[in-house]
């Protein structure tokens, strides 16, 4: 059963943190792939206003280009309407029927996870990969108990490649015997397997006030595209 998570997020612009991300989780995870899905623009974020989703897509692919088990997906940006993230997890469900599917958020998403539509069921339909960051601490009283009684929090965990081990024979026992529902059985994991400190946020403030170190923070790739289209 191949192991497939599905990273979503503005990219805006792609970073070397989420590069980092996506490596080590694949280790971490044995995943077989990890895919960037950009979104057109966040549906919970609409007093943002977005860089070009042509422009985001076109930097996640000079960025994850030569990257084997790393591509980019243009399902949202495809969809006839704005999809929110339960339609595209549902999506993914209803087509990778054979597949152990994850989706992979950041300690800011999971913060404001309650603004999402259907946010509960966006945290039971795939296991869920959270992702810390320094300045984002990681709560747990804004969700349910329910909710709450899937996370296994494998920060600080020396055993952790062990855990998502056992989970996932575990996962696949169930399969095989039909005991695994669309909805049951899925996994909240929050890692610090990456605990860096790198915002796109940043990134554009140091562009538009011409502080160069933000050059450290992307490929060379996408620091070439961003100044041949002067992008911020």
């Amino acid at each position: 059963m191949k192991r497939i998570a599905f990273y979503g997020g503005s990219f805006d612009p792609p970073h070397n943190g989420h590069l980092t991300i996506a490596r080590k989780l694949i280790r971490l995870f044995k995943l077989d792939e990890v895919v960037f899905v950009p979104a057109f623009h966040a549906p919970h974020k609409k007093d943002k206003n977005p860089t070009s989703a042509f422009h985001r897509y076109a930097m996640l692919c000079l960025a994850t280009n030569g990257l084997q088990q790393i591509r980019v997906s243009t399902m949202e940006l495809d969809a006839p309407s704005k999809p929110y993230t339960v339609e595209t997890l549902s999506k993914l469900k209803d087509e990778l029927t054979d597949a152990q599917i994850f989706f992979v958020m950041g300690a800011d998403s999971w913060t404001e996870i309650t603004t999402w539509r259907d946010w509960e069921k966006v945290l039971t339909l795939t296991n869920i990969i959270v992702v810390t960051r320094p300045e984002y601490p990681i709560g747990f009283t804004h969700i349910t108990r329910e909710i709450r009684e899937r996370i296994i929090d494998l920060r600080g965990n020396f055993n952790a490649k062990a855990q998502i081990r056992k989970d996932a024979e575990q996962a696949k026992v169930e399969i095989d015997k039909g005991q695994r529902t669309k909805d049951k059985g899925q996994i909240i994991y929050i890692t610090d397997v990456v605990n860096l400190d790198i915002s796109a946020t940043e990134i554009r403030r140091q562009i538009r006030e011409n502080i160069q170190s933000w050059r450290e923070l992307v490929s060379d790739e996408v620091a070439k595209y961003l100044e041949k289209y002067d992008i911020y």
